[in-house]
């Protein structure tokens, strides 16, 4: 629900960019979103922003989509603009997933100042040609394999 404090948030970011990570993805607070703390979400991502930057690292900020309203998700994707996050994703996977109509609002906030991630519940090759449409640039699945295998008696891009 990414609750954890930032002080321990920007300690596990700084202990996997030094273990070797190029990315990192963090969990909006969700609770905080929630309560109008709009600040101090944007603070917070900003803060694994500036870690992760000064790393050479990328940023992902999960919004955990389902647990949010339409306007809470276009907050969402503000505040993780202005923290300067590289990337709004949709869900862990834990609490639902992408959906066509989130990934067209993600993309229609961040516009080109952020790319946009499609994780949770995405297990065909058609999900994943639907997403990228919509505008995910990337997506988080455990049916890659399951993908590949499909696109092979596929008329469908990939």
């Amino acid at each position: 629900m990414g609750s954890t404090l930032t002080t321990v948030k920007r300690f596990e970011a700084l202990e996997v960019l030094r273990l070797g990570a190029g990315e990192l993805d963090m969990v909006m607070n969700v609770g905080a979103l929630k309560s109008g703390a709009h600040q101090l979400v944007e603070n917070d991502i900003r803060s694994i922003v500036e870690i992760a930057h000064d790393a050479g690292a990328v940023l992902k900020v999960i919004l955990e989509t389902s647990l949010l309203t339409r306007e809470e998700k276009v907050t969402a994707c503000e505040l993780s603009v202005a923290a300067r996050a590289d990337f709004v994703k949709t869900s862990t996977g834990l609490l639902g997933g992408a959906t066509v109509e989130d990934v067209v609002l993600m993309r229609s906030v961040v516009g080109n100042r952020a790319k946009v991630k499609a994780s949770g519940g995405v297990r065909t090759l058609a999900q994943l040609a639907a997403m990228v449409t919509a505008g995910a640039e990337r997506i988080g699945t455990s049916s890659g394999v399951a993908m590949v295998q499909e696109a092979g008696a596929s008329d469908l891009p990939i």
